[in-house]
């Protein structure tokens, strides 16, 4: 029998996130989209970071954040499938399934 487990990890500092301890945080900049996943301790610390910035920005009504619409989940199959095999062919670590890292993104981005 095998038996796969996958663990959700604090992006910043590489903390297991358990059940209830922690929280993927979706947030944009200068067009951009990102993503990471924090333990409750750094978010409240990127969210107290932002606030005095969030404070005294606009709020983009009617907006997904600036965001394009979003791609199909066939679609987005596709473009992971490319991506993971573009990364394992270029000496990046990237599994068969889970999430793909923003730096491997940038790269295959910036190859492409």
């Amino acid at each position: 029998m095998k038996k796969q487990i996958t663990q959700l990890v604090d992006d910043l500092d590489g903390t297991v996130l358990d059940d209830g301890n922690g929280t993927t945080i979706r947030f944009g900049l200068e067009g951009r989209q990102y993503e990471i996943d924090l333990s409750s301790a750094n978010a409240q610390r990127l969210r107290a970071a932002l606030a005095p910035f969030i404070s005294a920005g606009r709020s983009v009504a009617g907006s997904r954040s600036g965001s394009a619409p979003r791609r199909s989940s066939r679609n987005a199959s596709g473009e992971l499938a490319a991506i993971r095999s573009w990364a394992q062919g270029h000496g990046h670590s990237v599994g068969d399934r889970g999430r793909i890292s923003a730096e491997v993104r940038e790269a295959y981005e910036r190859a492409h």
